[in-house]
């Protein structure tokens, strides 16, 4: 196994394709994950983090469609999730240049 703290970072930084194409966040750092995570230090880790993140805020997504006909919400909810998408992978991409294990918050463990 290698050590690639670039490789990290650019699997944490992945998840903002959504932002150029509007989809694929899920799809780009999946497909990294598996084709790495036995030759690069620390990518399993990594990848099970991101995987799980993006799968959170799928069910977070999911959870805002009725929450829109309660007062708008689900407007709302949409707004902090876009927000929390953009934020939560640059500052795990710095962790993951400095060699950390950056842990992505309100995720659920669908991989283990």
């Amino acid at each position: 196994m290698r050590q690639d703290n670039q490789l990290l970072v650019i699997t944490h930084l992945s998840q903002l394709i959504f932002l150029v194409t509007g989809f694929g966040s899920l799809i780009l750092p999946l497909v990294l994950w598996l084709t790495q995570k036995e030759k690069v230090y620390q990518m399993d880790a990594h990848g099970k983090n991101i995987i799980n993140f993006q799968l959170s805020l799928i069910v977070y997504c999911l959870l805002c469609i009725p929450l829109i006909l309660l007062f708008g919400l689900g407007i709302l909810g949409f707004i902090v999730l876009g927000i929390i998408s953009i934020i939560f992978p640059i500052i795990n991409a710095v962790k993951a240049s400095h060699g950390e294990v950056p842990v992505y918050p309100f995720s659920f463990n669908f991989v283990n």
